[in-house]
C-alpha cells in the first residue's frame, strides 16, 4: 500500500512549456572567458625551475606542475589531504617541512616574476 501512495504523490513529467532541450539550456548561458592576469605568462624563480622547468608559464600551469610534482613523489599528506608534506626541492620553495594546499598557492605566487 505504502508504494501506491507514493507513486501518486510523484510530480509530474513536465509538459512543452516547462521542458528545455539542452541546447537552449547551454545557449542562454555566456561562456566564461579567463582572467588575462593568469594566463600572463610568469618566470619562475631558480628554487621553483627546479621543479616546473625555467620557461615562463601562466601561474595555472605552474599549478599544474607543481601539483603533479607533489603526486608524482607522493607528498600529499596520508591522514590530511590538504597538507603537503615538502621534499628537499619543495622545501626550497615553501621554506617549512609542511604547508596546507592553500598556503601552497600564495608561497607559490611570491616565486614568480
Amino acid at each position: 500500500m505504502a508504494t501506491a501512495k507514493k507513486a501518486a504523490t510523484a510530480k509530474p513529467a513536465p509538459t512543452a512549456k516547462t521542458a528545455q532541450p539542452p541546447a537552449a539550456k547551454a545557449a542562454a548561458e555566456p561562456k566564461r572567458t579567463p582572467n588575462a592576469a593568469f594566463m600572463k605568462p610568469m618566470t619562475p624563480s631558480a628554487e621553483l625551475a627546479a621543479i616546473v622547468g625555467a620557461k615562463p608559464l601562466p601561474r595555472t600551469e605552474v599549478t599544474k606542475k607543481v601539483w603533479e610534482y607533489i603526486k608524482k613523489h607522493k607528498l600529499q599528506d596520508a591522514t590530511n589531504k590538504r597538507m603537503i608534506n615538502a621534499d628537499t626541492k619543495l622545501k626550497a620553495v615553501l621554506k617549512k617541512p609542511q604547508v596546507s594546499m592553500f598556503e601552497m598557492t600564495k608561497i607559490i605566487s611570491g616565486h614568480l616574476s
